[in-house]
Order: C-alpha cells, then sequence, then structure tokens
C-alpha cells in the first residue's frame, strides 16, 4: 500500500498540479492533495513519513509566495493610479489658479509630467503644452472659417455676382467717358492752371517722388470735378526726375493725358498782367477768385521748408503775389502754412465753383487750425488789447480815442 501511495503522489505532482499552476488553481487544489493522501495514508497505514509532511509544507510555502507576487503586483499597479489621479489634481489646481496648463493631457504627457526634475522643469513642460493646444486650436479655427467662406461663396448667386461686376464695368466706362469729356473741354474753354516745374534742383529725389504723387491726385481732383483747369506743365524738360516720376505713375497713358507739357515758360506763354503767383510768403493776401487772372502753383515739396524761394522767384519775373487768407478765417495751431498740392488744387477748385471760403478752407488739415472764426484774426487782436488796456487801469478817453482811431481806419479801408 506504500508503494500505491506513492505511486499517486508522483501522478499528483507531474501532471495536476502543473495544470492547476498554469491555470491559477494552487490555493483551491492544494487541499484537495493533501486530502487525499492523508485519506489514503490513514485507511491502509496510520503510520505516514515525515518526509512526506516535509514535502506538504515545501509546497504550502510556493503557493504563498505565488499569492503575494499577485498581490504585489496589484498594488503596485493601483500606487501608479493614484499617484496618476494625484497628478492631474495638482494640474486642475493650477489651471484653476490661472497658470498655462492644457485642457487635455494624455497618460504619456502626465507621467513625463511626473518624471520631470524640478518643479520650474514641470512648468516649462506645460507652458509648452499649452501652446501647443492653443497652436492646434488655432488652426483648427481657421480651417473652419474658410470652410465657411468656400461655403458661402458656393451659396451665393453667381448670376448677380456677373450683373453687378458688370454694372460697375459699364458705370466706370461711362464715367471715365464724361470726365475725358470734361477735361478736353477745359483745354479749349477752361481757365489755365499752371504748375511751375522748375524747382527739381532744390529738392532731393524723394521730395521729387512726393511731389509727382501729390500732382497726380491733383490731376485726377481736377478730371473729376464739375468745370476743372486747364493744367499746363510749364519748365518741363524731357528725361527730368519729373519726367521720371510721371511715366512710372502713367505708364502708357503718360502721352494719353489731357494736359499741356511745355518746355517753356509761364512767362513766355501768358501775359504777366494776368499771372498771379500763389505763395505762402506773400504779404499780400488774396480776397476773392478772379476766373480772368491765371494763378500759378509751385511744384514743390520741401520737408526743410525752404522759405522765401517761390517768392524770390516771382519777384525775380516781375510777378503779382498773393497767399491764402489762413489767419483771416481759421485760428491758426501751429506749424507752417504750407499746404499740399492737392490740398491747393481743392482749395481752388471749391473756390472756383462756389466762392465760399469756409468750404473751400476745409480741405487744410485740422490738425494745423482750431476751427473757424466769426471775425478776422488781427480786429480780435485788437479787442484782446483793449481788453487788457482796461484792466492795467488806463483811462476811459484814451481807451475810447484808441477804439475810434481803430473803427475809423477799418470804415476808410472800406
Amino acid at each position: 500500500m506504500q508503494s500505491a501511495n506513492m505511486l499517486l503522489k508522483k501522478i499528483l505532482r507531474s501532471s495536476v498540479l502543473p495544470f492547476a499552476t498554469q491555470h491559477g488553481m494552487k490555493k483551491d487544489l492544494f487541499p484537495l492533495s493533501r486530502t487525499l493522501s492523508l485519506s489514503l495514508c490513514l485507511k491502509q497505514d496510520s503510520s505516514c513519513s515525515p518526509s512526506e509532511k516535509l514535502d506538504l509544507d515545501a509546497w504550502k510555502k510556493v503557493m504563498k509566495s505565488g499569492l503575494q507576487e499577485e498581490v504585489g503586483e496589484k498594488v503596485s499597479e493601483s500606487k501608479e493610479l493614484s499617484t496618476l489621479a494625484g497628478a492631474r489634481e495638482i494640474l486642475e489646481m493650477w489651471r484653476r489658479a490661472g497658470r498655462s496648463v492644457p485642457e487635455n493631457i494624455s497618460e504619456e504627457q502626465l507621467k513625463t509630467f511626473m518624471e520631470c526634475p524640478s518643479k520650474s522643469a514641470k512648468k516649462k513642460y506645460l507652458k509648452f503644452l499649452h501652446l501647443k493646444e492653443l497652436y492646434k486650436k488655432n488652426d483648427k479655427r481657421k480651417m473652419e472659417e474658410k470652410r465657411k467662406r468656400l461655403e458661402t461663396k458656393e451659396q451665393a448667386p453667381k448670376t448677380d455676382e456677373t450683373r453687378r461686376n458688370s454694372f460697375v464695368c459699364l458705370w466706370s466706362s461711362v464715367m471715365d467717358r464724361a470726365y475725358n469729356w470734361r477735361a478736353a473741354q477745359s483745354m479749349i474753354f477752361g481757365q489755365p492752371l499752371v504748375f511751375d516745374m522748375s524747382y527739381e534742383k532744390d529738392m532731393s529725389v524723394r521730395e521729387v517722388a512726393n511731389t509727382v504723387k501729390q500732382i497726380v491726385l491733383s490731376e485726377g481732383c481736377n478730371r473729376r470735378s464739375v468745370d476743372p483747369f486747364h493744367i499746363h506743365f510749364c519748365n518741363f524738360k524731357d528725361d527730368s526726375l519729373y519726367h521720371k516720376e510721371f511715366i512710372k505713375h502713367y505708364r502708357d497713358a503718360w502721352g494719353k493725358l489731357l494736359i499741356t507739357v511745355t518746355d517753356q515758360c509761364y512767362t513766355e506763354v501768358f501775359p504777366k498782367d494776368k499771372l498771379i503767383y500763389l505763395t505762402a510768403d506773400s504779404p499780400k493776401v488774396m480776397k476773392t477768385f478772379d476766373h480772368n487772372k491765371i494763378y500759378i502753383v509751385g511744384s514743390m515739396v520741401d520737408k526743410s521748408i525752404k522759405t522765401g524761394v517761390s517768392l524770390a522767384r516771382a519777384k525775380r519775373l516781375g510777378l503779382e503775389t498773393a497767399a491764402l487768407p489762413l489767419e483771416k478765417y481759421l485760428l491758426w495751431n501751429s506749424g507752417a502754412k504750407n499746404l499740399t498740392l492737392d490740398q491747393m488744387m481743392h482749395i481752388l477748385l471749391t473756390l472756383k465753383d462756389t466762392g465760399d471760403w469756409k468750404k473751400a478752407l476745409e480741405f487744410v488739415p485740422k490738425r494745423k487750425y482750431c476751427g473757424f472764426v466769426n471775425k478776422p484774426v488781427n480786429e480780435l487782436k485788437k479787442t484782446l488789447n483793449l481788453i487788457n488796456a482796461l484792466k492795467l487801469g488806463k483811462r476811459q478817453e484814451e481807451v475810447r480815442k484808441q477804439f475810434v482811431k481803430n473803427y475809423s481806419k477799418k470804415l476808410l479801408q472800406k
């Protein structure tokens, strides 16, 4: 019987127990094998060897060690999960505190965040993830906007676009013909306006380019007006800086402009008694616009404000000069009283059409004056001087005499 018991133990060790260990049945099968062996021993022979008991204890230790390993793995996994959850809570706290933290973060990114050696490194890594997330959102928003624009363009009726474009083209072509017809009429019946193109030596290349830009704007404004001027470019030389800049702007249309270009001086083209040179340095103030006169404008942009250049040229030629009455109608703030060429063109066209100085001087830049005045500035200064005299305690008779003298001169001038 003892040999049969040993044989049964060998069978259990060789076949059943390995199968049980592979399929996780160690705990359940251990008492069964022990009861089988013990029952056979008790039935056949009540005396069992101590070696058999030692073998059973060894198997017990082996089974317990396997269970401890499984429990250790589960504990380590639970620890990792707890650390990840703690890290997510930290990120949520930082986000609520206003720090740059990404809204969505993966487990791999969270692990790399936990592996960062210092707090500053963690902050930099989170900032990098936050910027990356913002770039992705921005790209996604742009793509959605582009898709919406394309959808709206596709949904919009093409017939309306073609009608609108055809109407705009037809309108522009008709208006161009009307403007050109007016400019052609002004070359025969219009009042001449002269641009003096003899200031090339007094300017740099950049100032010449700015001058030509202003003249181009003036020509366009004149062409679109109701009663345009007949523009003359006098003292204009071929292959000059003026000529090169005009070709840059107009290109092939330079030869088709409805203006008169000549290399002669204006004194050779028009009589001197009809010429008036408009310059800010003139001592004579322009009171009204004369339709029988021919006004000359100096084609010069001087950023350094070279005073007296145009006035000296007009005096050398023996021409009459005039300045705009800026102080009479405007409370001048600061800066020189020089205006750009296109502003001068707007002012002269308004004076020609309406004769109203207030409407004309609205084209003066508003940064240069505080507002319009009802009385001339000279009269305001006189009244202020009288008020100051009264404050100083002068006699009333002297003040009255001064007041009578000033207004008597004014009446005599009228």
